[in-house]
């Protein structure tokens, strides 16, 4: 059966024997077995061949005229390290092979070797290769690390902040609304910290009741209370070296402001039930979407805590006040999502991107993301198109121009497309109509979106597409 993570489906193997008819029944085993098989008639023949191949697994003889097998292995793995090479020996050469084992090879098969070893052998090599594929793909994503996506200038002012305050001890205080990305900001702060080696201890204040809230924060001692059989070090505690992220910040009880003020200016804290304080290091972040110094005026968030959580006040603007981003975020989230469900990545048609970026967002980044996973989810085809998209969104976009059928803003789900004109005469009869309309209401953009059915930004976003911004 072929792997579905293998381009095309096929899984590759070179075979590097010196004997045709040894190759022959190989090649009758192995295409038996789902393998495509590529052969060379010695060791510099297999070198190039190699190179030509880029095979999954490789079948060495351990004896040929021209090379020995323990050269030859020698060169595929600097030129392929990791590469599962299995040995070919003869019986009176076990040895040998067990020493080539030693330099690197994956195993060895005596000659002739049983079918279905041969083939359980190599399937085990397959997956060790895409094993070491996949670590090494995750790998290289950690060492990227967490990223900020898009080129708007807020976005690019908000990175080199990150980027100065990383390197401090300074506690920040991020904020934004819902789902703009404040717990990727605290992850590139700590990544970018001399702590970066240290721990990542995250505490959602708002997940708790305050009671239990204290316990996870500073920690409790044996007979605390019933069912506190021994020490519980509190997150205070666990993120020693390293930075605690309080997320929801200005959800915590006031009692808990006041024992988290002084954590902050004395750096100890105090576990429930706890006789003396217990010094510890942490640099804090925090981050909120709720306006604190409103909050302090009201009575319900004490203000010197807030003055101490704000030294460095980091602000993520929300989507919809830079749309030129909603692009490159698609095509990251779609290319994320694609890995997470283990889907093919589709591409976003035109007219699909054209109906995200006249949606305004509410839900920000992480609204996109789970319309983007809905619309992977529904595909059938290799595009996606409009009618994927959830009710609303059609509507800000005007809903059944391009691909949905009339009333697909109003469906709960897809709805069937409909053939759709060529890009470019839609865009033109859009274009027209803009135009027609600006000019019948004399310019005024507000009286043009409202009588062509969309908001103000969607009308400033096709008045900039479309060339008519300054008429």
């Amino acid at each position: 059966m072929a792997d579905p993570a293998v381009p095309g489906g096929t899984r590759r193997v070179l075979v590097i024997d010196d004997e045709p008819g040894h190759r022959m029944m190989l090649r009758v085993v192995l295409e038996d077995g789902g393998w495509r098989v590529d052969e060379a008639g010695g060791g510099r023949e297999g070198l190039t061949r190699l190179a030509e191949t880029r095979p999954d697994a490789v079948l060495l003889d351990m004896r040929m005229p021209d090379m020995e097998g323990s050269a030859v292995l020698a060169e595929i793995l600097a030129a392929r390290p990791g590469l599962p090479v299995i040995m070919l020996t003869a019986y009176g050469s076990v040895g040998a092979a067990v020493e080539a084992m030693k330099h690197g090879a994956y195993d060895y098969l005596t000659k002739p070797a049983d079918n279905d070893e041969l083939l359980a052998v190599l399937d085990k090599a397959f997956d060790y290769a895409r094993l070491l594929r996949e670590n090494a793909a995750l790998k290289a994503g950690l060492a990227r690390g967490p990223e900020l996506v898009g080129q708007s200038p807020a976005m690019e002012r908000l990175r080199q902040t990150v980027a100065q305050v990383g390197p401090s001890e300074a506690t920040v205080l991020i904020l934004g609304e819902s789902g703009t990305g404040k717990e990727l900001v605290a992850e590139m702060l700590h990544a970018a910290s001399h702590r970066a080696t240290g721990p990542l201890v995250k505490v959602n204040c708002a997940a708790l009741p305050g009671d239990l809230l204290e316990s996870e924060l500073f920690g409790y001692v044996k007979g605390a209370f019933t069912g506190a059989v021994t020490n519980k070090p509190g997150r205070f505690q666990l993120a020693g070296g390293g930075t605690l992220f309080l997320d929801e910040v200005g959800e915590l009880p006031l009692a808990l402001q006041a024992k988290l003020l002084r954590a902050l200016q004395e750096r100890v804290v105090e576990p429930l039930g706890g006789v003396k304080p217990e010094p510890v290091d942490v640099r804090i972040l925090a981050a909120t979407n709720r306006d604190l110094k409103a909050e302090a005026a009201a009575g319900r968030f004490r203000e010197d805590l807030y003055y101490r959580l704000a030294v460095l006040e980091l602000t993520i603007p929300p989507l919809r006040e830079r749309p030129g981003d909603v692009p490159l975020l698609a095509a990251h989230l779609l290319r994320r999502l694609g890995e997470k469900n283990r889907k093919q990545v589709r591409d976003p048609s035109p007219a699909f991107l054209d109906a995200l970026l006249a949606w305004n967002w509410p839900g920000n980044v992480r609204e996109l993301e789970n319309v983007l996973e809905r619309a992977l989810i529904l595909a059938r085809a290799d595009t996606l198109t409009p009618d994927l998209l959830p009710p609303q969104v059609l509507r800000a976009w005007g809903g059944g121009t391009s691909g949905s059928a009339p009333g697909a803003a109003e469906g709960s789900g897809p709805v069937p497309s409909a053939p759709s004109a060529p890009a470019a005469s839609l865009d033109d009869a859009e274009r027209e109509a803009i135009a027609r309309a600006l000019e019948v209401h004399g310019g005024h953009r507000e009286k043009t979106a409202e009588a062509l059915g969309v908001s103000r930004r969607t009308l400033q976003y096709k008045l900039r597409k479309y060339g008519l911004a300054r008429r």
